[in-house]
């Protein structure tokens, strides 16, 4: 069971990998044009980034909703959203520490 797990993160991690590089190569400016992740809340490049009804995905977290609902650990993209709530809190909390930091340098 293990063995499967393992073969289908790694089989997932290369069709991730490719997703963005076929993007690139379809639209060299897609790694340029940049958007906030809906799950992560970083900004991220277009490249091999998915749109799940009103949610769009970086290509990091792309890979981990897909194994997410591979592996059976959540059902929809709703439910995914709910469960990376603490890592965008954490992120919009990174991003005005360090908005402070340069408004008072």
């Amino acid at each position: 069971m293990e063995k499967d797990k393992e073969k289908i993160i790694k089989d997932m991690q290369e069709v991730v990998r490719q997703m963005k590089l076929d993007d690139i190569e379809e639209n060299p400016a897609s790694e340029f044009e940049m958007f906030e992740c809906s799950a992560c809340a970083k900004t991220s490049p277009l490249a091999g980034s998915i749109q799940y009804s009103k949610y769009r995905l970086c290509n990091d977290c792309v890979l981990l909703y897909e194994l997410a609902l591979k592996l059976n650990k959540i059902k929809n993209i709703e439910e995914f959203i709910d469960k990376t709530e603490d890592v965008r809190l954490k992120e919009m909390c990174d991003f005005i520490k360090k908005d402070n930091q340069k408004e008072n340098n």
